[in-house]
């Protein structure tokens, strides 16, 4: 299923002396073998690098051995020493020969580190998902140094001018007063005459 969610982690590389181990096995069973499991080196190569060229290579090799049993089948002495037996075991060992040389070419190019820095090739296509953390075999590159974002320019809050009472509102907090002025020097009560907010 295409689309979200994790992308399958990439396979491991074996250590060195693993690898190492595996290729002298993988290699020195066809020659040892005669050339009859020379087939074995070049499934384990297309296993690895699961390139559409290496199972092509793989089946080759069948179909040479196949070959190579056709032209044995039609010897029929014990040591192949006709013709047909002749270029049969020629076939047998030139196979297992190829088949040993292609298997180490195509398991040393794999595990070979590439430019990237990483020790397998990218997988083919894009990937979706969650970003996958780094791999632990990727070469360790120096960063450029991360320059801080300018902070933004904070204004520091000026305070409003003190408002001053409209024009309009004076006229009438006077007009209010001097209605109460009169008010007061009319009222009846107040015989001292001396009146507060009087003119």
């Amino acid at each position: 299923m295409q689309g979200h969610g994790y992308a399958p982690p990439p396979p491991r590389r074996p250590s060195t002396g693993v690898l190492v181990l595996l290729r002298v096995i993988f290699a020195a069973l066809p020659i040892l073998s005669i050339g009859f499991l020379a087939w074995v080196a070049t499934l384990r190569a297309a296993i690895v690098t699961r390139k559409g060229s290496d199972w092509w290579i793989f089946g080759g090799s069948l179909a040479v051995l196949g070959v190579s049993f056709g032209f044995l089948a039609t010897d029929n002495t014990d040591d192949f020493s006709t013709v047909n037996g002749n270029i049969g075991m020629s076939i047998l060992l030139l196979n297992a020969a190829a088949c040993t040389g292609y298997f180490l070419y195509a398991d040393i190019s794999h595990y070979r580190p590439h430019p990237t820095g990483h020790p397998l090739p990218p997988a083919h296509g894009p990937v979706y998902g969650y970003p996958q953390p780094p791999s632990p075999y990727a070469a360790t590159h120096p960063q450029p140094p991360v320059m801080p974002m300018p902070a933004p320019a904070t204004s520091t809050p000026v305070p409003p001018p003190p408002q001053r009472p409209a024009p309009a509102r004076i006229d009438q907090v006077r007009a209010e007063l001097d209605e109460l002025s009169d008010y007061l020097r009319q009222h009846p009560g107040h015989t001292d005459g001396n009146h507060e907010g009087g003119r």
